[in-house]
């Protein structure tokens, strides 16, 4: 069992590399209809995506050519942010198959996080706005007049659904809401405006949380229920318990911190199942601190009720973690394999407690019927059948 343990704590130690972003495809390789060419491009962090351009010194302009995976019954947008880095404020041009059959383009403004997404005019020009779909590729072609006479912008660019003809919300995925950056059309240079520090945040506030609540936490439970049958275990499987589950607590609190501090800066944005069983489970698991401070002696008439509470809390918080990390999955949505490793852990830590339940029984039963043996010879005695004088 002591080897089966040291795996297990391995495992954990293993994990801690747990998101990756992937690498994007290159964008020289792609062509165009009617032999169109552009002489610089850069491939986009999100959602599959590139852009590429002919910049004019001469008049400030740039003719772009935006170039995205389309699903079925979707739109995709690419435009320009004249006053900041988000995409509330931007003005864009989406593309999309109309009702008529018809793939469309044209230019609209994204004034709130519901926009109407209908035609509108903007702030800067724009001239021979088009578009075309072919292998699940969308294009947007479009000459625009760069705001300010000046070479650096803030672009955004994001896909959604169509819903009754028109452009819909898109997800809130990691994807979706990371789709911006700065790019200089004379350099070609690109940043991700504070998106792949999010990103970054995100991500470590994924690997803390489900090292913490979701490995750590069940292998401390484990180590409480089995190991402690063991006699020559005693006490160290109480220092052992102890030492995991106060680390998963502080790892766990860390994650717990960084998420707070995404969804402050991300108005409008929230996950409230997520937020909320976050904010359970940190005030449940500080309970469970605070009552090792309180842990009545093993003769105390209070311990059995501490027990119980211990013990519920303990699983409840258990149970909500993995949910929570889920949830989590699909909020980051990256690659299946982590999550499949994940689902793997779990797997792996509930055969483990199976085939301890399996091992450890007997030795309970054993423990017991001793006990009651004992403690039947004892009131025998007592009652003169113990082999006293006669």
């Amino acid at each position: 069992m002591a080897s089966s343990l040291k795996t297990l704590i391995f495992f954990c130690l293993a994990t801690s590399v747990f998101i990756s972003t992937s690498t994007a495809q290159t964008c020289t390789s792609y062509t165009f209809s009617q032999n169109r060419l552009f002489s610089s491009c850069n491939s986009l962090p999100q959602l599959d995506a590139s852009i590429h351009w002919n910049y004019s010194p001469n008049n400030g302009s740039v003719h772009i050519a935006y170039r995205a995976s389309l699903s079925s019954n979707g739109w995709v947008a690419w435009g320009i942010n004249p006053t900041s880095s988000t995409m509330q404020g931007s003005q864009v041009l989406v593309a999309f198959q109309a009702s008529n059959g018809a793939f469309t383009a044209y230019p609209t403004k994204l004034t709130n996080y519901t926009p109407p997404m209908v035609p509108e005019n903007l702030s800067f020009a724009v001239s021979g706005v088009s578009a075309e779909q072919a292998n699940g590729v969308a294009t947007i072609f479009a000459t625009i007049a760069l705001p300010g006479n000046g070479t650096t912008v803030n672009q955004v660019w994001q896909t959604g659904p169509v819903n009754n003809g028109r452009p819909g919300p898109h997800l809130l995925a990691t994807a979706n809401t990371n789709s911006h950056s700065s790019l200089n059309f004379l350099t070609g240079a690109s940043a991700s405006s504070g998106g792949n520090s999010r990103l970054r945040r995100k991500n470590t506030h994924g690997v803390l949380n489900a090292i913490s609540w979701g490995i750590l936490m069940p292998i401390g439970a484990i180590i409480a229920r089995y190991v402690k049958v063991i006699p020559s275990a005693h006490p160290a499987w109480f220092y052992l318990h102890v030492a995991c589950q106060c680390s998963g607590y502080i790892v766990g609190v860390a994650g717990w911190g960084i998420g707070l501090k995404l969804g402050s800066e991300s108005a409008g944005i929230e996950y409230h199942s997520h937020r909320n069983i976050g904010i359970t489970l940190f005030c449940l698991a500080t309970l469970q601190v605070f009552a090792l401070l309180l842990r009545p002696n093993k003769d105390n008439k209070y311990r059995l009720y501490w027990n119980i509470y211990h013990h519920s809390v303990g699983y409840i918080v258990i149970v909500l973690s993995v949910v929570n990390i889920f949830k989590g999955f699909d909020i980051l949505n990256p690659e299946k394999k982590w999550k499949n490793a994940y689902i793997g852990i779990i797997i792996g830590l509930g055969v483990s407690a199976l085939v301890y339940e399996a091992i450890t029984w007997p030795i309970v039963i054993k423990r017991r019927r001793s006990g009651e043996e004992k403690s039947h010879s004892r009131v025998n005695v007592a009652n003169g059948y113990g082999g006293g004088r006669a």
